[in-house]
């Protein structure tokens, strides 16, 4: 009893629970029916493939396609509640899949096919889906990874193909739309992509893609004239709720990409008449990299960048901003919180934006959306004062129903009525008393050493800074006298030297903060959605967990 209080209260904002919650649509069905109504020819998706052909479909083409889904569905034995996973990547069959279980009532199960077999094999057994859709790429992997009892449709990129998904379809009169209220209906069980362990199923209702869909819209001005871009992986909550759930309630259009591609970027942006793209910070780098060129995309209608999920830094929102002059709103959230929590205001000044981007050691994530209340505390649910720091803590109507099967997980994340983020942060107070929050890194990322707890975020910075790094993190290795101990592993420019970067960092960071061993790779372990795994190279610093450093002699060099 004691934990369904918790889940209750950290479902509830403001004093309102989420069954006081009223919205203009019983479910995203009747937000398909209300845009037939109004817009049937306007342009919803936009598809690109990898190789620039382009798909476009307007509402009532995307709707027929859906209905035609559902009644395929349907026919399979499909109802309300159950789970159809999908085995795909960005293309609008994923999209009108994702849409026509929703319609259904029915939860969507989104494998990032990047995974192990094993993994994905673990993500079907344990959210119990009976119905996969299965792209042709991945049909000869579905023997490794798909339980006995799942039954497969195929999606061939022939749409001819007599057994597939296409002409499956055609044979079905669209469906029916449901008269029914699915807002507490789960929609979407995503599973985390930890590195270590089995993957956590998080449950969302359709009342949050809801509430977070509507609230991202408002913050950012999305209506019905507006026209978004997706870059990032439709197997993750970015993808899905900031640029096709979020768009689809308010009558606006996406361009969906096979994937992030600097070359076409920009003028992807100028063609299609794109205002608003979310990305990660990796592809901020990426562009600024290629040195790709906006083609003076702001003059022609694009009005910002949202960017969230991986550690952004001063350095680098700097260097973009200072680049092309296009705003970087940025935001935080979790799978757990549906997707957003939080972003930087639009309207701010330039002074008043760069001050928040750049004065306080970290970018500034911003101030609570109004579906959700934030905080931080300490480790027993204190709330801690302005400046100290402690664990980003939520709780809204956004807030997830909880993990799927797995009530010991529960327990911890829904501690003390808030959801808790496993995220190290503070808050600032501007003048009109808003809190804008800021992330110092994962608690369980934290370098402890001697005792001493130490943010990798915070040495990130002064490593982006250094001489001869493209890229950089700290990474904290065992170490016998310590416990711990700081390392980093860059991305090296040509003529790079560890030693110079080690005397770079000494010169802008406290000795138990400064690296003391600078490895050079090819690439930064990184998840699909840019999230660092610093963890997964923790190995490489094993040659030098005797070694004791002293300030006047750093080892720079290669066992």
């Amino acid at each position: 009893m004691e934990l369904e209080r918790w889940v209750q209260q950290a479902q509830t904002a403001y004093g309102v629970s989420p069954q006081q919650l009223q919205f203009p649509f019983p479910s995203l069905g009747a937000v398909l029916r209300e845009h037939l109504r109004r817009r049937p020819d306007k342009p919803f998706l936009i598809s690109y493939t990898e190789d620039g052909e382009r798909h476009q479909f307007t509402y009532a083409e995307f709707a027929e396609r859906v209905l035609r889904t559902v009644a395929l569905l349907q026919q399979r034995g499909i109802r309300p509640g159950e789970r159809v996973a999908t085995a795909a990547h960005n293309h609008h069959d994923t999209i009108v899949q994702y849409f026509a279980a929703w319609v259904l009532g029915a939860c969507v199960v989104p494998l990032n096919m990047t995974e192990e077999d094993s993994r994905l094999r673990y993500v079907l057994e344990n959210s119990q889906a009976r119905f996969l859709f299965c792209r042709e790429d991945y049909m000869h992997r579905l023997p490794h990874f798909c339980p006995d009892g799942v039954e497969v449709v195929p999606v061939y990129n022939d749409e001819t193909c007599p057994d597939g998904f296409h002409s499956l379809i055609r044979r079905y009169e669209p469906a029916a739309i449901p008269e029914e209220n699915f807002w507490d209906q789960e929609a979407l069980i995503v599973y985390t992509s930890g590195t270590t362990g089995l993957p956590k199923g998080v449950v969302l209702v359709q009342r949050n893609l809801f509430a977070d869909g509507y609230e991202i819209a408002r913050w950012h001005g999305v209506g019905e004239n507006t026209r978004m871009m997706c870059v990032l992986p439709v197997h993750h909550v970015n993808g899905i709720v900031v640029t096709h759930v979020t768009p689809f309630l308010v009558g606006a259009s996406v361009v969906l990409n096979r994937k992030f591609q600097t070359d076409s970027f920009f003028p992807r942006i100028v063609a299609e008449g794109v205002h608003i793209v979310s990305v990660v910070p990796t592809l901020l780098a990426f562009l600024l990299e290629a040195d790709a060129d906006p083609l003076d995309a702001s003059r022609r209608g694009f009005r910002h960048l949202i960017c969230g999920a991986g550690p952004l830094t001063c350095e680098l929102a700097q260097r973009f901003e200072e680049r092309y002059r296009i705003p970087i709103i940025h935001g935080y959230g979790l799978s757990e919180t549906t997707c957003y929590s939080c972003f930087l205001p639009v309207e701010q000044s330039w002074e008043e934006h760069q001050r928040w981007m750049q004065d306080y050691g970290f970018p500034s994530i911003g101030i609570a959306i109004p579906c959700n209340e934030m905080a931080i505390q300490d480790a027993l649910g204190n709330e801690l004062p302005e400046g100290e720091r402690g664990e980003i803590v939520i709780r809204g109507w956004n807030v997830m129903k909880g993990y799927f099967a797995n009530p010991k997980a529960n327990q911890e994340a829904f501690a003390h009525g808030w959801f808790h983020s496993g995220d190290e942060g503070f808050y600032r107070t501007d003048a009109q008393g808003r809190r804008y929050f800021f992330i110092t890194g994962r608690i369980k990322e934290l370098i402890i050493r001697g005792g001493v707890n130490i943010a990798p975020l915070e040495i990130d910075e002064v490593l982006a800074r250094a001489p001869g790094v493209r890229a950089g993190i700290a990474v904290g290795f065992e170490h016998e006298l310590y416990g711990e101990e700081v390392g980093a592993l860059v991305i090296p420019q040509e003529g790079a030297s560890p030693e110079e970067i080690l005397r770079f960092c000494a010169r802008h960071l406290p000795f138990h903060k400064t690296p003391k061993v600078v490895l050079f790779t090819d690439s930064l372990p990184v998840t699909t959605t840019g999230k660092y795994q610093r963890g997964r190279v923790k190995h490489l610093f094993e040659p030098w967990r005797r070694v004791q450093f002293r300030p006047e002699d750093f080892q720079g060099k290669a066992p």
